[in-house]
């Protein structure tokens, strides 16, 4: 008997998910292994927004919330995105949600119709396209290459366009790639799109404060005013306040989208837990100090990744702008023999091998459509980071050149 929808069978589980259930699955066999697969920040949640959660618990905020969220967390998310993003919202404009990929999946779910094309920059977010196939649209991957910084041109973007695109995505900046659009690049994405008044824009700013090299950050919605009405900003606290685990995102956007994706929530969850929303507000209008620290450890992570992937011959790494992550480019390596005669293949041989022989769980470039790459999470101290980077370097040491025929 089948159980599962045909809807279902072109939908992959999370790579980065998968990468580390193997990595687990490794260390209960007594391996040592490192898992670099997920993108979770190895901080504590700040303090303070722990104590707001456990005064809203005992002050009794422990019933049903509004579907669209509460009063306080939406205008905490009204106050943040005037003050941070210059970005203006009434409270009917924002929904806060468990995650922002439940924003993405309300989003897409009250809009797509059968066949509805949604344009993605490649590499991007594997739930992006999995989204997309379950909910009956068609994901179009453009791909962003290395040499064009991992962003998307506005002349690739003018060619994509057709009358059945409904939605870009845009991740600002980008997982797997860490890849940062200046306000020139966003406003010359906009003027493109300013002329296509059917599309619209989905633009996920989860990693917004981290940041590297000095950056400033600039909302899509912000760079092109005249598109805001038609724009969805997409944020939470995971990844800025390490608060993965209290799963709470948000959504700002045309009143009329956030009805239909408040309609959409209601029947999925009837909303997000009130007590995560209290410890998500505190977060948003309390003391952003620590949100400083986590950037400045994560900018020193991703510097000692960039040395030492620029002394392992055979990789390559672009420095990321934002996030926490390295994608790492290991065409270099593809036709190289392993120590047991194995060819490594493409980028998903290159990390089974890695994962394997040095212990090191990584997630290939295959799952964010763009090879032969593959990602490492850097949201880990330097001690684990120095010691993973090692064991790639006597991994890839081990191989034998490649045999070209």
């Amino acid at each position: 008997m089948k159980f599962a929808a045909s809807r279902l069978d072109a939908v992959q589980p999370s790579a980065s998910a998968s990468v580390s259930q193997a990595a687990k699955a490794a260390k209960a066999r007594g391996e040592d292994v490192i898992d670099l697969g997920l993108g979770e920040p190895d901080f504590d949640t700040p303090a303070h927004i722990v104590e707001a959660a456990h005064l809203a618990a005992l002050r009794g905020e422990t019933r049903y919330p509004p579907t669209h969220g509460t009063a306080e967390m939406r205008q905490a998310v009204v106050d943040k995105l005037q003050r941070e993003n210059d970005l203006g919202y009434a409270l009917d404009e924002v929904i806060v949600s468990n995650g922002a990929k439940q924003v993405l999946f309300n989003a897409l779910m009250a809009t797509l119709e059968p066949g509805d094309e949604v344009l993605m920059c490649a590499p991007y977010f594997g739930q992006y396209k999995d989204i997309v196939l379950i909910l009956g649209g068609a994901p179009v991957a453009l791909e962003c290459p290395a040499e064009n910084g991992f962003r998307l041109t506005p002349q690739q973007l003018e060619m994509a366009i057709t009358p059945k695109t409904r939605w870009i995505l845009l991740n600002l900046p980008s997982n797997p790639a860490g890849a940062v659009y200046s306000g020139e690049d966003l406003r010359a994405l906009g003027a493109v799109l300013e002329a296509h008044p059917h599309v619209l824009v989905l633009s996920d700013e989860i990693y917004e404060h981290i940041l590297f090299d000095g950056r400033a950050f600039l909302s899509f919605a912000a760079a092109n005013p005249q598109l805001k009405d038609r724009t969805l900003t997409v944020n939470g606290v995971s990844k800025a306040y390490a608060m993965t685990g209290w799963r709470i995102g948000y959504g700002a956007g045309p009143k009329l989208l956030i009805a239909a994706m408040s309609k959409v929530q209601s029947q999925i969850c009837s909303g997000a837990c009130s007590v995560a929303q209290a410890a998500a507000a505190a977060a948003l209008n309390g003391p952003q100090d620590e949100v400083a620290v986590f950037r400045a450890a994560f900018e020193a992570r991703r510097d000692l990744v960039v040395e030492r992937v620029a002394r392992i011959a055979g990789l390559t790494l672009d420095p990321p702008g934002g996030a926490f992550y390295a994608f790492i480019g290991c065409a270099g390596l593809i036709g190289a023999q392993t120590p047991d005669g194995k060819t490594l293949e493409d980028d998903t041989a290159v990390t089974a091998y890695l994962l394997d022989d040095a212990g090191i769980a990584a997630v290939p470039g295959s799952a964010y459509e763009l090879s032969p790459f593959f990602r490492i999470s850097t949201a880990t101290s330097l001690e684990v980071l120095d010691v993973a980077m090692d064991r790639i370097a006597a991994s890839v040491a081990k191989l034998k050149e490649r045999h070209d025929p």
